[in-house]
């Protein structure tokens, strides 16, 4: 028994020691992850420190330190030198963000569903690519890493984004998420800290924790990662890379400044930090801004993404890396893929060269300031977030709200959105707000209908 009693000691976590055959800092980390799964640890409680826990349990210290860094590495709890240990604000929350099950009640603007315009095109495509003799070969494996004129197509979209870059760093994958889970992967290991947004892609989260790297919010200020923030986290987080999305940053929508976008290549290139830029949304812009790599090519692995700007159908995106990456990414995307598939990155590589996905670009992009149009007449612009070239919206609640209460009740009148705490990274309690799609319903009434029941829900 320890020495000390804490039998009125307020403790926000007083667990019995484990009695188990696996190693006691494992079986903390289970017991751990249990009680936040069952309730009993709230979002945002403050962990006793280790020593005291360690003192608890009578104990080593060190057991505490493995037992919490495994649960670090699993995104359920979050610290920082001299704040203490907390349990994260996504541990209640569901971090996929493609739907489980169909439900025909629901008008659906949760996940991010593009609407694409590209049919006609594809079939012009398609059917010249079918009368060629040699057709049947893109029905068989494919080269790991494309075909060179196919990279040069790529490298004519990239640049479109606000990158220039050459073929021979261009890496093919089977959309965003496949580019980013190899990055994580090749570049980084387990145990690694990456900085992010204190609310980011829920994508990195779920690879993140597969991986057991650990996700650090970097301090920010309007939507954008300070300086200060930055260099705090390198010294003191000793984070190795930071993962960023400057054009229509999901989920808040906001635009990166230029001068933003420069501190932080500044600041990479200065600390050997390496940054994860992810290009999703960049081809929407109707006006691109340049890259962060564009400042910091060889700090910088950049990801451009067909799924979001021309159709979802086409899970083709491309890695622009540094030369020292090249090898050790190419390994990790065979191990992931063996090949793409030869005909969907024919068929992209082609609209690109064709130019037709120009077109598609912006009839797409017509469609959603469509669609836009309609959203900002239900809601006051001093709560909605985003231009209307933007394929989703960050809806601002009253601070008395939580994000998660209400997409609970737009649920339940019909409507899926998805809540900040989804998004959220770290001990900070995230803003009161949700992100709606408005490409998601598959009609304008249903939009419409939807609309509807978000505004009588906010006025309620």
């Amino acid at each position: 028994m320890p020495v000390n009693s804490f039998e009125n000691y307020p403790m926000s976590w007083k667990p019995r020691k484990p009695n188990s055959d696996k190693p006691l800092y494992l079986a903390l980390a289970e017991l751990l992850e249990q009680d936040i799964a069952n309730g009993v640890l709230l979002p945002g409680t403050k962990l006793p420190p280790y020593r005291e826990l360690a003192d608890y349990l009578d104990v080593n210290v060190s057991t505490i330190t493995r037992a919490f860094k495994v649960c670090k590495q699993k995104g359920l709890l979050s610290g920082s030198v001299g704040s203490g240990t907390f349990i994260s604000y996504d541990t209640a929350s569901d971090t996929r963000m493609v739907s489980r099950y169909y439900a025909s009640h629901l008008i659906e603007m949760g996940p991010i569903t593009p609407k694409s315009n590209a049919t006609e095109e594809v079939k012009v495509l398609l059917s010249r690519m079918m009368a060629e003799p040699d057709f049947g070969k893109l029905l068989q494996y494919g080269k790991p890493d494309g075909n060179p004129w196919q990279k040069e197509a790529a490298v004519k979209l990239i640049c479109k984004a606000g990158f220039t870059t050459s073929p021979e760093f261009l890496l093919p994958s089977n959309g965003g998420q496949n580019a980013i889970a190899a990055i994580l992967a090749g570049v980084f290991k387990p145990g690694d800290r990456i900085g992010t947004d204190p609310l980011t892609y829920p994508g990195l989260k779920t690879a993140a924790k597969m991986l057991g790297i650990e996700l650090i919010p970097i301090d920010s200020r309007n939507h954008e990662m300070t300086e200060e923030g930055l260099l705090y986290a390198l010294k003191n987080e000793h984070i190795k890379g930071i993962y960023i999305m400057p054009d229509y940053h999901n989920p808040t929508t906001h635009i990166m400044s230029q001068e933003t976008r420069q501190m932080i290549a500044n600041i990479a290139i200065d600390n050997q930090l390496i940054v994860i830029e992810d290009g999703a949304h960049s081809l929407l812009m109707e006006k691109s801004m340049p890259a962060v790599a564009s400042y910091a090519p060889d700090q910088t692995l950049y990801i451009a993404s067909l799924s979001k700007a021309v159709a979802p159908g086409l899970r083709l995106a491309y890695i622009a890396t540094p030369q020292r990456f090249l090898t050790v990414l190419s390994n990790n995307l065979y191990n992931i893929n063996l090949s793409l598939s030869p005909f969907l990155t024919e068929l992209a590589s082609r609209m690109i060269a064709s130019e037709s996905v120009d077109k598609i670009i912006q009839d797409n992009r017509s469609q959603i300031q469509l669609r836009n149009r309609l959203v900002n007449e239900y809601f006051p612009e001093n709560m909605l977030c985003g231009d209307d070239s933007c394929i989703f919206r960050w809806l601002n609640l009253s601070a008395e709200s939580s994000g998660s209460e209400f997409e609970r009740l737009a649920k339940e009148a019909g409507v899926q959105v998805y809540a900040s705490e989804r998004f959220a990274v770290g001990k900070v309690k995230p803003p009161a707000a949700v992100r709606i799609v408005v490409t998601a319903p598959e009609k304008i009434d249903d939009l419409r209908h939807a609309l509807e029941i978000l505004n009588r829900l906010l006025l309620d």
